[in-house]
């Protein structure tokens, strides 16, 4: 590594002769050069600051979906006391001309120099979009003339004549019926015999007014530059419900497409697959996790591709044709289901490129391969890839057309595994690449990792991604959590997927807290994020740890088949709580999340509204005893004094009003209100 060198200390007597020069400079006079000024136009004097929204200066797009109304606004300011305007320009993906919207400057007094507008995306793709701003001198004149009439000057025919020539300009620009009043007006205002109440009613009459400002000349106007990027997704970017199963434990892919109708019909929308390629022989990984399998073992499908089957463009045999793989994705499409298919970027001994290209992989000085470990966790059956290879294009492009043969298939959404641990440059250019011709395609980021790193991703193309929720469990951690996801800058970029469970984690939250802590999960997971995900056996309670203070499970599904059915006990009540969130927009949105006051810390209060929709949610996180408290309502919230609620999940009907509301939650019976405010 090459060090910059410290530069040297200098002497004490340097230092003394080197003062002892400046001074002497000081006394000498001075020649000043002559200042020398760029050619071209005179510098702009509108200064535009702060736009929003913009992810670290607009390195980054910000994220939005198709249907969003896109609020915008920006600090706009100029020397002097011109009369400003300004406006958002904007351009969908396919747009070749600019759209405009209007900015509004906000009060003064109370905001500063901040203007606000907004403008809706209705195509999915990138958005470009600028702000624009322009002095308007005819608003000055005119309030100038307004103050001078209130004022009582006597004379005001300099005035006068200096609104007739920009009437004049903007004549000339007009078309033919605006063209007509604005020239009737001048021609009063030019009038010699005209009084001069006529020709101050015809300078600030209003409908003059709006015909000079849709045609005058933008004086001195000031773009912002560069241009800001907005990522417009699909609304399942921010709005999903998923289902994760291993296919092998339902009898294929032809039994996993008999599934997708109840699927369907319980309000699930995404279907995530764990990897579905063919799992190598050698090092296999036998049940729990053992290092050494045995002969009926499947083996972990983590653990990708077998010489004779394939790689990650192949199926594993057990599972079905690729015929059967694309009938249950068409399937799944007919019932507005997307399957989602695990994106590992690792191979077993047994993968065909540890053969075809054993430059992609890390060795040992010996020259034997180098299996992946996270101390103090080992995975003898995988090796990662070496992204610091040579031939690192050839690694990106193969894993380019991995990526390209399942979406040319008709997948949809990608759940990427351990997206971390890869260079950020590569998820930036494969994302582009592969949404610059399907924009439609999603990508989730499984990164329990640092907090900036998580961000990181967010930031440069993923759509969603895993969380730290489940390990919140207090109410006050979930509420620093949450407010930090829906209100703080991460709002922009970084869109949450709370999942309640995964293969990988089971929480001490659902060891300890039997089946009642299951539905206290699941109502916190399903309204506070649009977006939220179980991994089968959630229904079931499965919770028995493979050992105290393990996170896994038990027989965990990872390294053997079970038979799994959709006969959960707990299947009714995720049913309704999805269909709770179809038919309730104040749901679908993560930034409108206000929590309530509760009086006690084993219960925990939000409320969401979305227009007129509005849902109050409390629950019980004790999943052990009953709870009592209260659910202050502010005044904020935009209700009336006293109000009707509905509770969707029981159908009964309370009275609340602003200010404290009694509540009793029993685990035992009912752990949660989701309450509607009746019409």
């Amino acid at each position: 590594m090459h060090v910059v060198p410290a530069p040297k200390r200098p002497s004490s007597a340097a230092t003394a002769k080197a003062a002892g020069a400046k001074s002497q400079a000081r006394r000498a006079p001075s020649k000043a050069a002559t200042p020398s000024l760029r050619p071209g136009p005179a510098p702009d004097r509108i200064r535009i600051e702060a736009p929003y929204p913009a992810v670290d200066g607009g390195r980054f797009p910000a994220k939005r979906c198709v249907g969003d109304t896109v609020d915008v606004s920006a600090d706009i300011i100029r020397d002097g006391h011109d009369v400003l305007r300004a406006c958002v320009r904007y351009k969908g993906p396919g747009d070749k001309r600019w759209r405009e919207a209007p900015l509004t400057h906000i009060d003064a007094h109370v905001k500063g120099d901040r203007w606000a507008g907004s403008f809706a995306v209705d195509e999915m793709g990138d958005w470009t979009w600028t702000i624009q701003a322009w002095t308007d001198p005819f608003a000055a004149w005119r309030e100038e003339l307004e103050r001078k009439i209130a004022f009582g000057e006597p004379d005001l025919s300099s005035e006068l004549a200096e609104g007739a020539l920009m009437l004049r300009d903007v004549a000339a620009r007009a078309k033919a019926a605006d063209r007509k009043v604005i020239e009737h007006a001048l021609g009063i205002l030019e009038d010699p015999a005209a009084p001069a109440t006529a020709k101050y009613d015809a300078a600030l009459g209003s409908e003059l007014f709006v015909l000079v400002e849709r045609h005058q000349e933008r004086h001195e106007c000031t773009t912002l530059e560069p241009y800001l990027i907005l990522e417009v997704d699909r609304v399942r970017a921010r709005f999903s419900t998923w289902y994760e199963l291993f296919p092998r434990s339902w009898g294929g892919f032809a039994g996993v497409t008999e599934q997708i109708p109840k699927l369907a019909e319980m309000g699930f929308d995404v279907l995530y697959l764990p990897p579905v390629h063919p799992i190598g022989s050698k090092n296999r990984k036998g049940r729990n996790n053992a290092v050494t399998a045995g002969p009926e073992d499947p083996g972990s499908p983590w653990a990708i591709g077998h010489h004779a089957h394939g790689g990650h463009d192949a199926l594993h045999p057990d599972l079905g044709s690729m015929e059967e793989f694309e009938r249950m994705v068409a399937v799944a499409r007919e019932h507005g289901i997307d399957v989602a298919l695990d994106f590992a970027i690792q191979c077993s001994a047994d993968h065909p490129w540890l053969a075809e290209h054993p430059e992609w992989f890390n060795h040992r000085p010996d020259g034997t391969l180098k299996y992946a470990e996270n101390p103090p966790k080992k995975y003898q059956d995988i090796y990662n890839v070496n992204w610091n290879c040579e031939d690192w294009r050839g690694l990106w492009q193969a894993l380019y057309d991995v990526l390209r043969f399942w979406v040319d298939r008709g997948v949809r959404v990608f759940r990427v595994d351990n997206p971390h641990t890869k260079p950020f440059a590569f998820w930036e250019w494969l994302i582009e690449e592969i949404r610059r011709d399907d924009p439609d395609v999603l990508f989730l980021a499984e990164a329990f990792t640092r907090r900036k790193v998580m961000q990181q991703l967010g930031k440069l193309g993923f759509n969603q991604s895993y969380t730290y929720f489940t390990w919140k469990n207090s109410r006050w951690e979930l509420m620093e959590y949450v407010n930090e996801l829906a209100h703080g800058p991460e709002r922009e970029y970084f869109r949450p997927n709370f999942f309640a469970n995964t293969p990988d984690i089971l929480s001490a939250y659902l060891v300890d807290g039997g089946p009642a802590a299951f539905y206290v999960r699941h109502v916190l997971a399903a309204t506070l994020s649009p977006t939220y995900g179980i991994y089968s056996g959630f229904e079931h309670y499965e919770n028995v740890p493979r050992e105290p203070g393990s996170e896994e499970y038990l027989d965990s599904e990872k390294y053997e088949v079970k038979q799994r059915a959709l006969d959960g006990p707990m299947l009714p009540f995720i049913a309704r709580v999805n269909q709770i969130r179809h038919e309730h927009p104040a749901l679908q949105q993560l930034t409108n999340v206000q929590f309530l006051e509760t009086e006690n810390d084993a219960l925990i209060a939000y409320a969401k509204r979305w227009g007129d929709d509005v849902l109050i949610t409390v629950v019980n996180l004790d999943p052990q005893h009953a709870q009592e408290g209260v659910a202050v309502v502010p005044y904020e919230l935009g209700l009336p004094p006293a109000f009707a609620l509905e509770d969707l999940l029981s159908g009964e009907r309370f009275d609340w009003r602003l200010g404290r509301n009694y509540v009793r939650l029993d685990p035992y019976h009912r752990v949660a209100h989701i309450l509607r405010v009746a019409a």
